[in-house]
């Protein structure tokens, strides 16, 4: 917003040089002449030191390293843009550089160990490539993925890495109209690539586990499974798997064997009591979808007897080293959270674009159960 008169430019030599100089006379335009007071602008800066505006740009966004400005002309822009309380727009310095160096990441949310992992390597593979990780997480609710992902745009981030959204189909929109990169993780997207845990696979292998561990069938001794919602891709894809592997088996599966409450712990907690209730006990097989129902399931089972686990085999899609320490084994399917992310970074790093799905082979944990007495002597 403002001009220097001819005969006033002074070289980044001189500058370098610490010279004593005529301080240019800026001229600002009559719009910002009339304006009344308010921030200090860099124009400001620049007339308490005598420096151009180029140079406190410079300074203050950390590029005066490739010019030549002398130390002590930095150390008084500083100290000048202190003095006045001038702050650097940082979104604004992002869209003048095309480049703000952020890459942000959604997550549903942080205390689960499969999203926890995603963000850890997300954060480990975007320092090495010099960029800032930013990470934020949604509490699985529409309007809050909206506003984080349009506060990332407001911020020029370089990319986005969307895991485990409730609405991908909003999400990619809201990018694409600000042209901004991003990679769907976990939950595919329509308009952007997307990296998947295999899910129909793991699904499949642990199913066929559970199956080969359930005691010979007797009347009513079914498979059951629990957990998830069939709206949502990832629990599709493993519901699939589940009727898919018990038919391979000869078997059938009921409506009632599938008992979809969500993920939360509290109603996986009443839907397994109310299941044990209504059948008696706990049933053959059950294949719990995701640990944070396992949580739920887990508060159940304490208040069972060692001996009601003697015919019933148990797995869970996802992964936590504590049933170790359990007193029952569990099957356990612990998803590729590094090859996740690590495939995402290369399609970064690539520039792909198209809405392609690449999916990840997850891992079958056997039992490692290292418990023999009663829950409750564990201390």
């Amino acid at each position: 917003h403002c001009s220097i008169d001819e005969g006033h430019e002074i070289t980044n030599a001189q500058e370098s040089q610490g010279s004593v100089r005529k301080i240019p006379k800026l001229t600002r335009r009559d719009s910002d002449m009339n304006r009344p007071s308010g921030k200090p602008t860099i124009y400001d800066v620049a007339e308490q030191v005598g420096a151009s505006p180029s140079t406190v740009s410079a300074v203050l966004n950390g590029s005066w390293t490739r010019r030549r400005i002398s130390e002590t002309t930095v150390e008084n822009i500083r100290k000048a843009a202190a003095e006045l309380g001038y702050a650097t727009n940082l979104q604004a310095r992002g869209l003048r550089q095309a480049r703000s160096g952020l890459v942000g990441m959604i997550i549903p949310i942080h205390d689960n160990r499969f999203f926890s992992s995603l963000s850890q390597n997300f954060d480990t593979l975007a320092r090495e490539r010099g960029l800032c990780p930013v990470i934020a997480s949604t509490r699985r609710n529409p309007s809050e993925e909206r506003r984080i992902v349009e506060t990332f745009i407001s911020y020029a981030v370089d990319a986005i890495f969307i895991a485990g959204s409730t609405d991908p189909a909003q999400l990619g929109e809201l990018c694409a109209s600000a042209k901004l990169k991003h990679i769907f993780v976990d939950l595919p997207g329509l308009n952007a690539p997307s990296v998947l845990t295999d899910n129909f696979s793991g699904a499949q292998l642990l199913t066929h586990r559970i199956l080969d561990a359930m005691p010979p069938a007797d009347a009513g001794r079914r498979p059951y499974f629990l957990g998830g919602s069939v709206s949502d891709y990832a629990t599709a894809r493993r519901l699939a798997a589940f009727r898919q592997a018990v038919a391979d088996s000869g078997g059938v599966v009921l409506d009632e064997q599938i008992i979809q409450c969500g993920y939360a712990p509290r109603d996986a907690a009443s839907a397994i009591t109310s299941l044990c209730q209504r059948i008696g006990g706990l049933p053959a097989g059950l294949f719990v979808n995701s640990f944070t129902a396992f949580e739920g399931v887990m508060s159940h089972f304490v208040t069972l007897p060692p001996s009601a686990f003697a015919n019933t085999a148990i797995g869970c899609f996802d992964y936590d080293p504590f049933a170790t320490f359990l007193q029952f084994p569990v099957y356990m399917i612990r998803q590729d959270a590094h090859g996740l992310i690590a495939k995402a970074y290369e399609l970064l790093d690539h520039g792909e674009t198209a809405a392609i799905m690449h999916e990840v082979r997850p891992e079958l944990i056997e039992p490692r159960t290292i418990a023999r007495q009663d829950l409750g002597m564990l201390g």
